[in-house]
């Protein structure tokens, strides 16, 4: 199956790397998650730059106000 346009609010699985797990020296997250699309840009011939934010129950903590609330549908 080919993969989708990434499109923003298309939602992906993708091993999300969480700053205090950079922090402390990964460079890939350990789990792969739902990500939402949120940003898409083409630069160059057949290349994409996709930013993506993780989707998920806890609410952020530092710094605070940084999250999105997503109401259920």
């Amino acid at each position: 199956m080919p993969l989708p346009e990434p499109v923003p609010g298309l939602v992906v699985s993708y091993a999300y790397l969480w700053r205090n797990q950079q922090e402390q020296g990964r460079d890939e997250g350990v789990k792969d998650r739902p990500c939402v699309v949120v940003l898409a840009v083409r630069q160059g011939e057949g290349e994409r730059i996709v930013t993506v934010a993780p989707v998920t129950r806890t609410p952020p903590g530092d710094p605070p106000g940084t999250g999105l609330n997503c109401p259920p549908r």
